[in-house]
């Protein structure tokens, strides 16, 4: 099969290109990559190493140039533009390396499900693990495809190593039939996305200079994110004044005392498990200490800006307020931004690198679902820098979860998406 005005892409692919992208997934699977929070290096895990050391020999195979990777596990590369196309956007694709560790083994052992039945699937029969359809209906719709599993002692990792399949497949693709039009295209692997995008943060943005970008890093055929949290995360310290009970009258300031004082001030319908869509929230996800001293974190989370900033500005009044009733207790604040709502480096002028997400799902026949992501991606903290880096699916469900599934089918759509907007690129000129 010829690949040339491969962009235009109508057609399903090969049993060929199917075959590959399944093999390349289930390579990269075997390499166990979970981050690490417990451990502030970067990458937080040998892992991930490892599996930029697996790629990167790749993509000195397929010709790529500028191949770098950094002491931080990031890993960068350029596929130059045809000639001609030298004034067409730069694009890139920004890929994480770690999956999420949920408790569970690193080891991931995939299985592959021929021919869905739409029945329950049998995951491991010693230990009778199953993905059942009473509690995943959504496989239902899946009937007669193939799909991928994990034994279910593991999540599978398509979150994100499905994007590194789809990736690296559309680099083979263009490196083999040069009669594809595209202009410069980037790409980086990130380690450590899971636990606060630390490799998103050490991503040397020289050595990814695009105009703008994507992620393919959420879930079912046909999703896109291109409006995320606004998010930070806030420490608040106390130190209290121990004294022995006997003798505490007046004396005694209890940290832990000072700590929920400030905790009762917070909206309790403004949390993760009160909200939905587009509601932002505030919430303790730890609270540490005894007497002498306390510490507090919180998570703060809106797709809107200006409620994103008069939230951070409450903590600060609640802190202050209560550091005024306790004078002899020690209270400190520190609020630092996570990353950014996507939607919010779009230009009003020019939203094409949405648009065109939407374009390639209407010519494929995909129907596309809009989501606001109560989340973020690598491309969040990127949008931060002023570049948008819009999100799309990897056709997988149920991410960090042990019964995590990847139709291949849905992969192939992701990979067609993405071959058309390389051409759609290709079609611009800055």
């Amino acid at each position: 099969m010829m690949y040339n005005q491969l962009w235009k892409w109508s057609k399903p692919f090969s049993m060929d290109i199917r075959e590959k992208l399944t093999e390349r997934f289930l390579r990269y699977v075997s390499v166990p990559s979970q981050s690490d929070a417990s451990n502030d290096a970067v990458p937080s895990t040998p892992g991930q190493l490892k599996l930029a050391q697996m790629l990167m020999n790749e993509l000195e195979e397929m010709g790529l140039i500028d191949i770098y990777l950094s002491e931080k596990g990031v890993l960068t590369a350029h596929l130059p533009a045809k000639d001609g196309l030298g004034d067409c956007p730069a694009i890139g694709w920004i890929v994480h390396l770690d999956t999420a560790d949920i408790g569970a083994s690193p080891e991931v052992r995939p299985l592959i499900v021929r021919n869905y039945d739409g029945a329950d699937i049998l995951q491991d029969r010693e230990r009778q693990t199953f993905i059942r359809v009473s509690e995943h209906p959504e496989l239902k719709k899946y009937a007669g495809e193939d799909i991928i599993v994990s034994d279910g002692t593991s999540v599978l990792g398509a979150d994100n190593k499905a994007a590194m399949t789809i990736v690296m497949c559309a680099l083979g693709i263009l490196s083999v039939d040069k009669s594809i039009p595209h202009g410069d295209i980037f790409v980086a692997f990130t380690p450590d996305e899971e636990i606060g995008l630390r490799g998103a943060k050490a991503l040397e943005m020289e050595r990814f200079p695009v105009d703008y970008g994507y992620t393919i890093d959420c879930c079912e055929r046909g999703e896109v994110a291109y409006r995320t949290f606004n998010a930070a995360s806030a420490v608040i310290r106390i130190r209290g004044v121990s004294a022995h009970p006997m003798s505490a009258k007046n004396v005694m300031v209890n940290a832990v005392t000072v700590g929920t004082d400030i905790i009762s001030m917070f909206d309790r319908a403004s949390v993760p498990e009160h909200t939905e869509g587009t509601e932002g929230f505030m919430y303790v996800n730890g609270f540490s200490g005894n007497t002498a001293g306390a510490e507090i974190s919180v998570i703060i989370r809106d797709h809107d800006r200006e409620a994103f900033e008069q939230k951070k500005s409450y903590l600060e009044e609640c802190v202050k307020a209560v550091s005024m009733k306790y004078p002899s207790a020690g209270l400190s604040l520190e609020i630092s931004d996570t990353y950014g709502n996507i939607e919010d480096a779009l230009s009003e002028k020019d939203r094409s690198p949405v648009e065109d997400i939407f374009r390639a799902m209407k010519e494929l026949d995909i129907e596309p679902k809009d989501i606001a992501m109560r989340g973020g991606t690598d491309g969040s903290y990127i949008s931060t820098l002023g570049i948008p880096v819009p999100n799309y699916f990897t056709g997988a469900h149920n991410f960090h979860s042990l019964a995590e599934f990847l139709p291949i089918g849905s992969m192939e759509d992701s990979l067609r998406v993405t071959m058309k907007l390389i051409g759609y690129a290709s079609e611009k000129r800055r």
